[in-house]
Protein backbone atom coordinates (compact mmCIF):
# COMPACT_ATOMS: atom_id res chain seq x y z
CA UNK A 1 0.00 0.00 0.00
CA UNK A 2 2.81 2.30 1.00
CA UNK A 3 4.25 1.44 -2.36
CA UNK A 4 1.47 2.19 -4.21
CA UNK A 5 0.92 5.81 -2.64
CA UNK A 6 4.52 6.64 -3.01
CA UNK A 7 4.33 5.79 -6.70
CA UNK A 8 1.01 8.00 -7.40
CA UNK A 9 2.97 10.68 -5.16
CA UNK A 10 5.72 10.70 -7.51
CA UNK A 11 3.31 10.45 -10.45
CA UNK A 12 1.83 13.86 -9.00
CA UNK A 13 5.27 15.53 -8.74
CA UNK A 14 5.66 15.07 -12.36
CA UNK A 15 3.11 17.29 -13.58
CA UNK A 16 3.94 20.62 -14.68
CA UNK A 17 4.29 23.23 -10.86
CA UNK A 18 1.71 25.77 -11.62
CA UNK A 19 -0.90 22.67 -12.32
CA UNK A 20 -0.09 21.54 -8.91
CA UNK A 21 -0.08 24.56 -7.23
CA UNK A 22 -3.68 24.76 -8.18
CA UNK A 23 -4.45 21.35 -7.48
CA UNK A 24 -3.23 22.06 -3.79
CA UNK A 25 -5.41 25.56 -3.50
CA UNK A 26 -8.52 23.62 -4.79
CA UNK A 27 -7.63 20.83 -2.30
CA UNK A 28 -8.36 23.24 0.32
CA UNK A 29 -11.04 25.29 -1.59
CA UNK A 30 -12.80 22.10 -1.63
CA UNK A 31 -13.64 22.17 1.91
CA UNK A 32 -15.68 25.16 1.54
CA UNK A 33 -17.76 24.44 -1.22
CA UNK A 34 -19.86 21.80 0.66
CA UNK A 35 -20.82 24.78 3.48
CA UNK A 36 -22.33 26.32 -0.05
CA UNK A 37 -23.49 23.72 -1.74
CA UNK A 38 -25.27 22.09 1.04
CA UNK A 39 -25.18 23.58 4.31
CA UNK A 40 -26.44 27.02 3.04
CA UNK A 41 -29.27 25.94 1.39
CA UNK A 42 -30.19 23.91 4.97
CA UNK A 43 -29.86 27.09 6.71
CA UNK A 44 -32.03 28.69 4.55
CA UNK A 45 -34.82 25.78 4.69
CA UNK A 46 -34.04 25.78 8.36
CA UNK A 47 -34.15 29.36 8.99
CA UNK A 48 -37.16 30.49 6.36
CA UNK A 49 -39.07 26.86 6.49
CA UNK A 50 -40.09 27.42 2.36
CA UNK A 51 -38.22 25.91 0.00
CA UNK A 52 -39.07 28.86 -2.70
CA UNK A 53 -36.74 31.04 -0.70
CA UNK A 54 -34.16 28.52 -1.04
CA UNK A 55 -34.49 28.91 -5.05
CA UNK A 56 -34.68 32.48 -4.78
CA UNK A 57 -31.52 32.43 -3.47
CA UNK A 58 -30.25 30.06 -5.84
CA UNK A 59 -30.92 32.61 -8.62
CA UNK A 60 -29.50 35.46 -6.92
CA UNK A 61 -26.55 33.47 -6.52
CA UNK A 62 -25.98 32.35 -10.46
CA UNK A 63 -27.25 36.29 -11.13
CA UNK A 64 -23.85 37.19 -9.18
CA UNK A 65 -21.28 34.34 -11.19
CA UNK A 66 -22.77 36.27 -14.15
CA UNK A 67 -22.27 39.61 -13.12
CA UNK A 68 -18.61 39.10 -11.67
CA UNK A 69 -17.77 36.88 -14.76
CA UNK A 70 -18.66 39.74 -17.05
CA UNK A 71 -16.51 42.51 -14.62
CA UNK A 72 -13.61 40.25 -13.90
CA UNK A 73 -12.43 40.32 -18.09
CA UNK A 74 -11.92 43.90 -18.06
CA UNK A 75 -10.14 43.54 -14.54
CA UNK A 76 -7.88 40.08 -16.20
CA UNK A 77 -6.46 43.94 -18.13
CA UNK A 78 -5.41 45.34 -14.84
CA UNK A 79 -4.82 42.53 -12.29
CA UNK A 80 -3.23 39.09 -12.13
CA UNK A 81 -5.73 36.20 -13.03
CA UNK A 82 -4.38 34.78 -9.42
CA UNK A 83 -5.25 37.91 -7.18
CA UNK A 84 -8.60 37.43 -8.40
CA UNK A 85 -8.70 34.10 -7.96
CA UNK A 86 -7.79 34.93 -4.25
CA UNK A 87 -9.92 37.59 -4.08
CA UNK A 88 -13.09 35.33 -5.49
CA UNK A 89 -12.00 32.42 -2.69
CA UNK A 90 -11.49 35.26 0.54
CA UNK A 91 -15.19 36.86 -0.81
CA UNK A 92 -17.17 33.71 -0.55
CA UNK A 93 -15.79 33.12 3.12
CA UNK A 94 -16.95 36.74 3.73
CA UNK A 95 -20.28 36.37 2.23
CA UNK A 96 -20.63 33.34 4.52
CA UNK A 97 -20.12 35.38 7.69
CA UNK A 98 -22.37 38.42 6.80
CA UNK A 99 -25.31 36.51 6.29
CA UNK A 100 -25.01 34.08 9.27
CA UNK A 101 -23.80 37.07 11.73
CA UNK A 102 -26.95 38.94 10.83
CA UNK A 103 -29.53 38.47 12.98
CA UNK A 104 -33.31 38.74 11.10
CA UNK A 105 -32.45 38.19 7.95
CA UNK A 106 -34.84 39.63 5.33
CA UNK A 107 -35.87 38.63 1.39
CA UNK A 108 -33.95 41.45 0.44
CA UNK A 109 -31.07 40.61 2.36
CA UNK A 110 -31.21 36.79 1.35
CA UNK A 111 -31.19 38.67 -2.35
CA UNK A 112 -28.16 40.65 -1.81
CA UNK A 113 -26.20 37.38 0.35
CA UNK A 114 -26.95 34.85 -2.41
CA UNK A 115 -25.68 37.58 -4.87
CA UNK A 116 -22.46 38.08 -3.22
CA UNK A 117 -21.78 34.39 -2.91
CA UNK A 118 -22.60 34.24 -6.49
CA UNK A 119 -19.90 36.71 -7.16
CA UNK A 120 -17.39 35.57 -5.17
CA UNK A 121 -18.12 31.94 -7.27
CA UNK A 122 -17.75 34.06 -10.25
CA UNK A 123 -14.48 35.17 -9.61
CA UNK A 124 -13.65 31.20 -8.49
CA UNK A 125 -14.50 29.36 -11.41
CA UNK A 126 -13.67 31.79 -14.23
CA UNK A 127 -10.19 32.22 -13.04
CA UNK A 128 -9.79 28.34 -12.17
CA UNK A 129 -11.01 27.31 -15.43
CA UNK A 130 -8.52 30.03 -17.43
CA UNK A 131 -5.63 28.38 -14.86
CA UNK A 132 -6.56 25.49 -15.90
CA UNK A 133 -6.56 25.82 -19.18
CA UNK A 134 -3.04 26.98 -19.40
CA UNK A 135 -1.41 25.14 -17.30
CA UNK A 136 -2.97 21.49 -18.52
CA UNK A 137 -3.13 20.06 -21.96
CA UNK A 138 -5.30 17.49 -23.11
CA UNK A 139 -3.38 14.65 -22.21
CA UNK A 140 -3.58 15.27 -18.80
CA UNK A 141 -6.41 17.01 -18.13
CA UNK A 142 -8.12 14.03 -17.12
CA UNK A 143 -5.88 13.34 -14.32
CA UNK A 144 -6.06 16.98 -12.94
CA UNK A 145 -10.40 16.59 -12.89
CA UNK A 146 -9.81 13.19 -12.00
CA UNK A 147 -7.47 14.27 -8.67
CA UNK A 148 -9.57 17.62 -8.17
CA UNK A 149 -13.05 15.35 -8.23
CA UNK A 150 -11.35 12.95 -5.69
CA UNK A 151 -10.64 16.07 -3.29
CA UNK A 152 -14.08 17.45 -3.70
CA UNK A 153 -15.92 14.07 -3.14
CA UNK A 154 -13.72 13.31 -0.02
CA UNK A 155 -14.61 16.89 1.32
CA UNK A 156 -18.21 16.21 0.52
CA UNK A 157 -18.13 12.89 2.86
CA UNK A 158 -15.92 14.11 5.24
CA UNK A 159 -17.20 18.29 6.00
CA UNK A 160 -20.89 17.25 6.21
CA UNK A 161 -20.01 14.50 8.99
CA UNK A 162 -18.27 16.56 10.87
CA UNK A 163 -20.58 19.61 10.50
CA UNK A 164 -23.21 17.37 11.32
CA UNK A 165 -21.47 16.07 14.21
CA UNK A 166 -20.91 19.54 15.54
CA UNK A 167 -24.21 20.92 15.48
CA UNK A 168 -25.42 18.10 17.11
CA UNK A 169 -23.19 18.38 19.84
CA UNK A 170 -23.28 21.78 20.58
CA UNK A 171 -26.89 22.40 20.35
CA UNK A 172 -28.23 23.52 24.12
CA UNK A 173 -25.33 23.58 25.94
CA UNK A 174 -23.04 25.45 27.45
CA UNK A 175 -19.22 26.71 27.02
CA UNK A 176 -17.55 29.44 29.06
CA UNK A 177 -20.95 30.59 29.95
CA UNK A 178 -22.20 30.75 27.09
CA UNK A 179 -25.70 28.64 25.79
CA UNK A 180 -25.23 27.53 22.21
CA UNK A 181 -27.85 26.83 19.54
CA UNK A 182 -27.46 25.69 15.99
CA UNK A 183 -27.67 29.04 15.01
CA UNK A 184 -24.14 29.88 16.67
CA UNK A 185 -22.94 26.58 15.30
CA UNK A 186 -23.43 27.61 12.06
CA UNK A 187 -20.99 30.58 12.89
CA UNK A 188 -18.57 28.96 14.16
CA UNK A 189 -18.59 26.70 11.22
CA UNK A 190 -18.50 29.95 8.94
CA UNK A 191 -15.47 31.41 10.88
CA UNK A 192 -13.60 27.98 9.98
CA UNK A 193 -14.35 28.19 6.49
CA UNK A 194 -12.90 31.87 6.18
CA UNK A 195 -9.84 30.69 8.25
CA UNK A 196 -9.53 27.71 5.22
CA UNK A 197 -9.90 30.74 2.44
CA UNK A 198 -7.61 32.78 3.52
CA UNK A 199 -4.80 29.30 3.80
CA UNK A 200 -5.82 28.65 0.23
CA UNK A 201 -4.93 32.11 -0.90
CA UNK A 202 -1.66 31.82 0.76
CA UNK A 203 -1.27 28.35 -1.51
CA UNK A 204 -2.11 30.03 -5.12
CA UNK A 205 0.61 32.81 -4.28
CA UNK A 206 3.17 30.41 -4.68
CA UNK A 207 1.93 29.61 -8.37
CA UNK A 208 3.03 31.81 -11.24
CA UNK A 209 0.24 32.10 -13.98
CA UNK A 210 -0.62 33.92 -16.92
CA UNK A 211 -2.46 36.66 -18.02
CA UNK A 212 -4.48 36.33 -21.73
CA UNK A 213 -2.49 38.12 -24.06
CA UNK A 214 -5.41 39.54 -26.17
CA UNK A 215 -7.56 41.75 -24.11
CA UNK A 216 -10.68 41.60 -26.21
CA UNK A 217 -12.82 39.30 -24.61
CA UNK A 218 -16.57 39.90 -25.52
CA UNK A 219 -17.63 39.14 -28.38
CA UNK A 220 -21.51 37.86 -29.47
CA UNK A 221 -21.17 35.77 -32.00
CA UNK A 222 -19.32 32.12 -32.28
CA UNK A 223 -17.59 29.48 -34.05
CA UNK A 224 -20.29 26.63 -34.31
CA UNK A 225 -18.85 23.71 -32.87
CA UNK A 226 -18.41 26.25 -29.64
CA UNK A 227 -22.42 26.37 -30.39
CA UNK A 228 -23.01 23.47 -29.63
CA UNK A 229 -20.56 23.57 -26.79
CA UNK A 230 -22.63 26.19 -25.39
CA UNK A 231 -26.04 23.94 -25.88
CA UNK A 232 -24.31 21.16 -24.03
CA UNK A 233 -23.59 23.75 -20.70
CA UNK A 234 -26.92 24.88 -21.07
CA UNK A 235 -28.13 21.26 -20.38
CA UNK A 236 -25.06 20.75 -17.81
CA UNK A 237 -26.67 23.94 -15.84
CA UNK A 238 -30.56 22.26 -16.31
CA UNK A 239 -29.17 19.60 -13.95
CA UNK A 240 -27.40 21.92 -11.95
CA UNK A 241 -30.06 24.14 -10.99
CA UNK A 242 -31.41 20.69 -9.22
CA UNK A 243 -28.26 19.67 -7.65
CA UNK A 244 -27.68 22.50 -5.42
CA UNK A 245 -31.13 22.79 -3.59
CA UNK A 246 -32.92 19.59 -3.90
CA UNK A 247 -30.96 16.88 -2.18
CA UNK A 248 -31.23 19.60 1.29
CA UNK A 249 -34.60 19.94 0.39
CA UNK A 250 -35.46 16.21 -0.07
CA UNK A 251 -33.27 15.31 3.03
CA UNK A 252 -34.72 17.44 5.72
CA UNK A 253 -38.07 17.05 4.71
CA UNK A 254 -37.99 12.70 4.09
CA UNK A 255 -34.60 11.90 6.04
CA UNK A 256 -33.90 13.82 9.34
CA UNK A 257 -31.68 16.84 10.09
CA UNK A 258 -28.17 18.31 8.95
CA UNK A 259 -26.36 15.26 10.45
CA UNK A 260 -28.39 12.91 7.99
CA UNK A 261 -26.67 14.98 4.87
CA UNK A 262 -22.96 13.96 5.53
CA UNK A 263 -24.15 9.81 7.06
CA UNK A 264 -25.79 9.33 3.37
CA UNK A 265 -23.49 11.02 1.63
CA UNK A 266 -20.58 9.48 3.20
CA UNK A 267 -22.28 5.64 2.05
CA UNK A 268 -20.91 5.25 -1.02
CA UNK A 269 -18.29 8.71 -1.31
CA UNK A 270 -15.79 6.83 -0.53
CA UNK A 271 -16.11 4.50 -2.92
CA UNK A 272 -17.13 7.26 -5.54
CA UNK A 273 -13.80 9.26 -4.59
CA UNK A 274 -11.32 5.91 -5.54
CA UNK A 275 -12.92 5.13 -8.95
CA UNK A 276 -12.68 9.22 -10.19
CA UNK A 277 -9.40 9.20 -8.85
CA UNK A 278 -8.80 5.83 -10.90
CA UNK A 279 -10.51 7.13 -14.11
CA UNK A 280 -8.92 10.51 -14.48
CA UNK A 281 -5.05 8.49 -13.72
CA UNK A 282 -5.94 6.03 -16.27
CA UNK A 283 -8.49 6.99 -19.16
CA UNK A 284 -8.07 8.41 -21.93
CA UNK A 285 -9.94 11.21 -23.75
CA UNK A 286 -10.96 8.64 -26.05
CA UNK A 287 -12.94 7.14 -22.58
CA UNK A 288 -14.67 10.79 -21.68
CA UNK A 289 -18.09 9.46 -23.77
CA UNK A 290 -18.14 6.60 -22.05
CA UNK A 291 -17.99 8.18 -18.46
CA UNK A 292 -20.35 10.63 -19.47
CA UNK A 293 -23.32 8.69 -20.59
CA UNK A 294 -22.85 6.48 -17.24
CA UNK A 295 -22.19 9.18 -15.08
CA UNK A 296 -26.06 10.18 -16.78
CA UNK A 297 -27.24 7.16 -16.71
CA UNK A 298 -26.85 6.42 -13.04
CA UNK A 299 -28.44 10.05 -12.23
CA UNK A 300 -31.68 9.22 -14.36
CA UNK A 301 -31.97 5.61 -12.35
CA UNK A 302 -32.09 7.79 -9.35
CA UNK A 303 -34.47 10.31 -10.08
CA UNK A 304 -36.80 7.33 -10.89
CA UNK A 305 -36.48 5.37 -7.93
CA UNK A 306 -37.06 8.70 -6.04
CA UNK A 307 -40.09 9.44 -8.27
CA UNK A 308 -41.27 5.82 -7.68
CA UNK A 309 -40.44 6.11 -3.83
CA UNK A 310 -40.42 9.37 -2.49
CA UNK A 311 -39.73 8.02 1.30
CA UNK A 312 -36.35 8.12 3.32
CA UNK A 313 -35.70 5.11 1.43
CA UNK A 314 -36.45 6.44 -2.48
CA UNK A 315 -34.10 9.99 -1.59
CA UNK A 316 -31.39 7.74 0.24
CA UNK A 317 -30.97 6.04 -3.14
CA UNK A 318 -31.28 9.44 -4.87
CA UNK A 319 -28.82 10.98 -3.26
CA UNK A 320 -26.28 7.75 -3.80
CA UNK A 321 -26.98 8.22 -7.47
CA UNK A 322 -26.37 11.52 -7.22
CA UNK A 323 -22.64 11.42 -5.60
CA UNK A 324 -21.65 8.92 -8.22
CA UNK A 325 -22.75 10.97 -10.73
CA UNK A 326 -21.57 14.58 -10.42
CA UNK A 327 -18.02 13.25 -10.15
CA UNK A 328 -18.00 11.24 -12.95
CA UNK A 329 -20.00 13.82 -15.27
CA UNK A 330 -17.73 16.70 -14.14
CA UNK A 331 -14.27 14.42 -15.25
CA UNK A 332 -15.93 13.87 -18.92
CA UNK A 333 -17.29 17.37 -19.47
CA UNK A 334 -14.49 19.77 -18.58
CA UNK A 335 -11.96 17.95 -20.52
CA UNK A 336 -13.86 18.35 -23.47
CA UNK A 337 -14.94 22.16 -22.59
CA UNK A 338 -11.09 22.89 -22.55
CA UNK A 339 -10.31 20.67 -25.62
CA UNK A 340 -13.47 22.85 -27.97
CA UNK A 341 -11.49 26.26 -26.30
CA UNK A 342 -7.79 25.40 -27.75
CA UNK A 343 -9.32 24.10 -30.83
CA UNK A 344 -12.09 27.58 -31.45
CA UNK A 345 -9.66 29.87 -30.15
CA UNK A 346 -6.95 29.19 -32.31
CA UNK A 347 -9.25 28.94 -35.18
CA UNK A 348 -10.55 32.58 -34.28
CA UNK A 349 -7.61 34.16 -32.63
CA UNK A 350 -9.56 34.91 -29.92
CA UNK A 351 -8.75 35.31 -26.24
CA UNK A 352 -9.68 32.34 -24.37
CA UNK A 353 -11.58 33.97 -21.82
CA UNK A 354 -14.40 34.96 -24.17
CA UNK A 355 -15.25 31.45 -23.77
CA UNK A 356 -14.86 30.98 -20.28
CA UNK A 357 -17.19 33.75 -20.18
CA UNK A 358 -19.99 32.95 -23.04
CA UNK A 359 -20.00 29.44 -20.92
CA UNK A 360 -21.44 31.05 -17.82
CA UNK A 361 -23.75 32.34 -20.18
CA UNK A 362 -24.73 28.92 -21.12
CA UNK A 363 -24.69 27.83 -17.38
CA UNK A 364 -26.34 30.41 -16.57
CA UNK A 365 -29.48 29.74 -19.00
CA UNK A 366 -30.04 26.08 -18.31
CA UNK A 367 -29.66 26.92 -14.07
CA UNK A 368 -32.58 29.34 -14.46
CA UNK A 369 -34.84 27.11 -17.18
CA UNK A 370 -34.46 24.40 -14.32
CA UNK A 371 -35.47 26.55 -11.12
CA UNK A 372 -37.98 28.32 -12.91
CA UNK A 373 -39.29 24.60 -13.54
CA UNK A 374 -39.01 23.64 -9.86
CA UNK A 375 -41.26 26.90 -8.74
CA UNK A 376 -43.41 26.38 -11.81
CA UNK A 377 -44.30 23.21 -10.67
CA UNK A 378 -44.12 23.71 -6.72
CA UNK A 379 -46.76 26.79 -6.78
CA UNK A 380 -49.10 25.60 -9.86
CA UNK A 381 -48.77 21.52 -9.00
CA UNK A 382 -47.35 21.01 -5.65
CA UNK A 383 -44.32 21.33 -3.96
CA UNK A 384 -44.46 17.20 -3.59
CA UNK A 385 -45.12 16.96 -7.39
CA UNK A 386 -42.17 19.17 -8.12
CA UNK A 387 -39.74 17.34 -6.21
CA UNK A 388 -40.88 13.92 -7.41
CA UNK A 389 -41.16 14.73 -11.25
CA UNK A 390 -39.04 17.72 -12.07
CA UNK A 391 -36.06 15.71 -11.19
CA UNK A 392 -37.32 12.94 -13.94
CA UNK A 393 -37.93 15.70 -16.63
CA UNK A 394 -34.81 16.89 -15.85
CA UNK A 395 -32.78 13.52 -16.24
CA UNK A 396 -34.49 12.44 -18.93
CA UNK A 397 -33.92 16.00 -20.80
CA UNK A 398 -30.02 15.51 -20.13
CA UNK A 399 -29.52 12.02 -21.86
CA UNK A 400 -29.64 14.13 -24.65
CA UNK A 401 -26.45 15.54 -24.12
CA UNK A 402 -24.48 12.48 -24.31
CA UNK A 403 -25.29 12.33 -27.93
CA UNK A 404 -24.18 16.20 -28.33
CA UNK A 405 -21.35 15.61 -26.29
CA UNK A 406 -20.53 12.33 -28.44
CA UNK A 407 -20.74 14.92 -31.56
CA UNK A 408 -18.49 17.80 -30.13
CA UNK A 409 -15.94 15.77 -29.32
CA UNK A 410 -15.61 14.19 -32.84
CA UNK A 411 -15.57 17.40 -34.60
CA UNK A 412 -13.05 19.17 -32.16
CA UNK A 413 -10.60 15.93 -32.47
CA UNK A 414 -11.02 15.98 -36.13
CA UNK A 415 -11.01 19.21 -37.26
CA UNK A 416 -7.43 19.45 -34.72
CA UNK A 417 -5.62 17.12 -36.92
Amino acid sequence: MITKLTTEYRFFLSMPYNMRVLLITNMLYALVLPVVEIFMAAYIMRYFADTSYVAIFQVAMYTGIIITSLANGFLLKSFKVANLYSFGILLSGLSMVGMMFVKDISLVGLIISGTLIGASSGFFWTNRYLMALNTTSDENRNYFFGLESFFFTISNIIVPLAIGALLASIDGKQFFGITFNIYKGYRIVTLIVFAITILACFSLARGKFKNPEQKDFLYFRFDRLWNKQILLAALKGLVQGFLVTAPAMLIMKYVGKEGSLGLIQGISGGLTAILIYLLGRFAKPKHRILIFGVGITIFLIGTIINGIELSMIGVMVFVLCKVFFQPMHDLAYYPIMMKVIDVVSKRENRNKYAYILNHEFGLYAGRVVGLGLFIFLALYVSETFALRYSLIIVALVQMLSILLAKNIMKQSYSEDK
